[in-house]
């Protein structure tokens, strides 16, 4: 799964944790110009623009400190949205049921994009259904993971049938 740089995520989870939120997950686009570092939090009671804020406040004293990450770059904090992001195994267990998009960085069958119901997590391995067939994806395989909203599927959207 593609997320930030280990050392980015063990400087920062514990901070998010720390200030009582979920850290979902974290993403870092590195660029000579316009790199990002985009943060994934949550709440039981749901993300506000105050959260963000908070975070926001916190990580960037942090990160003007430790200087993780060389030159220019822009942060961003978000609540995870309808489309949440799935970035550890724990998660696919977590919304097994679901249906989920992934992006994976070779072809299975012939495909990179998979959308389908999460079965089950057996090891490192996440089980598909995407109509009569089942894919055994690798979690290593997988480039990208999003839930697909409710609303989309009942309306047809993103392969909902």
């Amino acid at each position: 799964m593609k997320q930030a740089p280990e050392h980015l995520v063990e400087l920062i989870e514990p901070i998010v944790e720390g200030l009582g939120y979920e850290c979902v997950g974290i993403e870092y686009h590195p660029h000579p110009q316009h790199a990002m570092l985009r943060i994934y939090i949550d709440s039981e009671s749901g993300i506000l623009l105050d959260d963000c804020s908070k975070v926001s406040h916190q990580i960037s004293g942090v990160l003007d400190v430790e200087d993780p990450i060389q030159g220019n770059y822009q942060l961003e904090i978000s609540s995870p949205g309808e489309d949440r992001p799935l970035f550890k195994l724990s998660q696919f267990q977590r919304f097994s049921g679901s249906t989920v998009t992934v992006n994976l960085y070779s072809p299975i069958d012939k495909r990179k994009k998979i959308s389908g119901r999460i079965q089950a997590v057996e090891g490192e391995d996440i089980l598909l259904e995407e109509g009569e067939q089942i894919f055994k994806i690798p979690f290593q395989a997988i480039s990208k993971a999003r839930l697909v909203p409710e609303y989309l599927l009942s309306k047809g959207g993103r392969n909902g049938k």
